[in-house]
């Protein structure tokens, strides 16, 4: 389980270290791929191989389901973990999220997120905003 945020810096060539907490629960290789919301999915692999399932599922009839299946699979690498403990995020993904120089490590329970930092705080500063309003319809949904 993923949870915290961790702020962090790209280095000149687009690495980020991922936290020695995160390092000793993963393996060596991660999936990163685009995700909601202008930032990056980062998964597990045996984690990314279930929604990869998940999608493989959808209906092909359906063009929301073939877009979200592009969107996420197409987008997708397998990055490995060097010995210093940073992945590299490719250039494609780097302008896919706006990441700049700052960046946060967002953990969502299933996987980690990657966001620049100012996109971050504008999105968690609409959110708690806003979150007497979200948790009333999440309440329809039994949560």
């Amino acid at each position: 389980m993923f949870i915290g945020e961790y702020y962090y810096n790209l280095d000149a060539k687009g690495r980020m270290a991922i936290p020695s907490k995160i390092r000793n629960q993963v393996g060596e290789t991660l999936i990163i791929t685009r995700g909601l919301d202008s930032c990056l999915f980062l998964y597990e692999k045996k984690d990314w191989e279930q929604l990869a399932e998940k999608i493989k599922n959808l209906p092909l009839s359906q063009a929301n389901s073939r877009a979200f299946a592009r969107l996420m699979l197409a987008g997708a690498m397998e990055v490995a973990i060097d010995g210093q403990g940073r992945i590299l995020i490719p250039d494609y993904l780097r302008n896919y999220a706006d990441l700049k120089k700052k960046i946060v490590l967002v953990g969502v329970y299933d996987r980690l997120e990657i966001w620049d930092e100012d996109n971050w705080n504008t999105y968690k500063n609409k959110t708690e905003r806003e979150s007497s309003e979200i948790a009333e319809k999440l309440s329809q949904l039994g949560i």
